[in-house]
């Protein structure tokens, strides 16, 4: 069988249809948007706002917001065109497989483990940081943090993680709630979403008034900036290199952030439990995403004015819990929205971890029914239909990087395979339409050659602008991967049909 053989689309369409094996479809499109949302606001808003800023882009992290929204939002068109098109759980996986191949929907399933796993983990670690913000610092750092981490308090006392305790209790609690059911993660993340949307607005609001203009200057980190170091002498960021300065650092800025919009491909994960996909896909897809972009511009513009971007690099100022810090410190009279904003800032963390999770869980369930993982990871829960053993089995691995591996690794390999696979989605929707030009689409990518061009060039540079040592972890994540293919998948894989096989018109138009 050839490598590159595609899967018909009446085998995918089959198995969504499946209703007594299959999932349930429960979501509307008010859920998928709410979904989106709540994938998508969180770690990244929260947390990667401020490190793009503290690294790379200084107050300009508000265009490295523009730059990857720009690209978020032609791979989001194209997300739209499949997710309305191929309605199932398995999202840039089950397109790739489809349009371009086994072999290429395998590494783009094996990069999405970057994406959705190790987005749970690094969100899950940032869950605890802000955990420890409001108990007043009551969980010793050694208990809250990587064994890979370490800093000296103004005492001159060294202190070295163990072991991230409160990211493993999240991640547990979460786990229990998506085995229990989708209708009720999704309910549970809607009031969430809630929250947090409001209280983000709330503090663009307040904030907006204690903005300081010579905070917002000079706009670009200058070149020639000095490093930042930690009151042991030990450098924590420095800013050589075009990535870390100028507008070279725009762009390292846009690769970092694009972190915060993690989430909107998510909602196409969901498309074999919602109820109408065809229409409602693209707007959760594209609804979510319009929603948070506008929300990222003002909340980077506003953190940004309200406290010096050199603030948000030391951690003797709480590096992860950079907003909080910022509301303490400069935002006098309004103690009280830093309390609250922790709280919702946690509840936001969690309606992430709790996507991210879900979302990975259903890619290891549609990758299981190809027969190229085990088949463990698409057993269904009798009662709660649900792919309850993937989430177990999810949540032994995350947890894994979650207590034992620090935030910012884990964030950096999460862009890159979210990145990764928004280059093959956004070239995918070319390949379809010039191979099979007849196919119904419910939904259709504008200037797609245009869109699909751009939308690959933007991810790619992205790509590019991720630091080297996070592009080598990657790598070799993925020759892993090529192995663990080519030594068990290959063999198991269920597709038995003869090379560059591309579904016919008819097949797309079934319902």
């Amino acid at each position: 069988m050839s490598l590159f053989a595609r899967k018909p689309l009446d085998q995918i369409m089959a198995q969504a249809a499946d209703s007594e094996k299959g999932l349930k479809r429960t979501l509307g499109a008010g859920n998928l948007v709410a979904l989106g949302i709540g994938a998508i606001i969180g770690a990244g808003l929260f947390v990667r706002t401020a490190a793009a800023a503290g690294q790379a882009a200084g107050p300009a992290v508000t265009i490295s917001f523009i730059i990857a929204a720009v690209g978020c939002a032609f791979a989001g068109l194209c997300y739209a065109e499949f997710a309305s098109m191929i309605p199932i759980a398995g999202s840039a996986y089950a397109y790739s497989y489809v349009t371009m191949g086994e072999l290429v929907a395998w590494i783009i399933g094996w990069a999405l483990i970057m994406e959705y796993a190790l987005g749970a983990a690094t969100v899950s670690i940032a869950w605890s940081e802000y955990l420890n913000k409001l108990l007043g610092g009551g969980i010793p750092y050694e208990w809250s943090h990587s064994p890979f981490e370490s800093f000296t308090d103004t005492a001159g006392i060294t202190h070295q993680g163990i072991i991230n305790a409160p990211a493993l209790v999240i991640l547990f609690l979460l786990t229990l709630l998506l085995i229990r059911g989708t209708q009720e993660s999704a309910l549970v993340n809607a009031i969430i979403v809630f929250i947090k949307v409001a209280i983000v607005v709330l503090f663009i609001a307040i904030g907006w008034q204690f903005i300081k203009p010579e905070h917002h200057t000079p706009y670009l980190i200058p070149e020639g900036t000095p490093p930042v170091l930690d009151n042991a002498g030990k450098e924590i960021v420095n800013y050589n290199g075009f990535f870390k300065h100028g507008w070279g650092g725009i762009l390292g800025g846009a690769a970092i952030v694009f972190f915060a919009f993690i989430g909107f491909d998510a909602v196409s994960t969901a498309a074999q439990e919602a109820k109408n996909p065809k229409r409602d896909m693209p707007i959760g897809i594209l609804g979510s995403l319009l929603v948070c972009t506008i929300l990222y511009l003002l909340f980077g513009h506003v953190l940004t004015g309200v406290a010096p971007w050199t603030d948000f690099v030391d951690p003797e100022k709480g590096r992860e819990a950079s907003v909080a810090y910022a509301i303490s410190k400069y935002m006098i009279g309004y103690e009280w929205l830093s309390t609250a904003v922790t709280i919702a800032i946690l509840a936001g963390f969690s309606s992430v971890i709790l996507v991210m999770l879900m979302g990975q869980s259903r890619i290891f369930y549609t990758m299981s029914n190809d027969g190229l993982i085990p088949k463990a990871f698409g057993e269904i829960h009798p009662k709660y239909k649900t792919p309850y053993k993937a989430n177990w089995i999810l949540f032994v691995f995350v947890g894994l990087f979650a207590a034992f591996v620090p935030g910012h690794v884990a964030g950096d390999l999460t862009s890159f395979g979210t990145l990764f696979a928004f280059v093959l989605v956004s070239i995918g929707v070319w390949i379809l339409r010039v191979k099979a030009p007849e196919i119904k689409r419910p939904f259709r990518t504008p200037a797609a050659p245009v869109v699909s061009f751009l939308g690959a060039i933007i991810c790619a540079g992205m790509i590019i602008a991720i630091d080297s040592r996070t592009l080598q972890v990657a790598f070799g994540w993925m020759i892993l991967g090529l192995l663990v293919y080519f030594l068990y998948s290959r063999k198991n894989s269920k597709l038995r049909v003869p090379g560059d096989i591309l579904p016919h018109a008819s097949d797309f138009e079934k319902k």
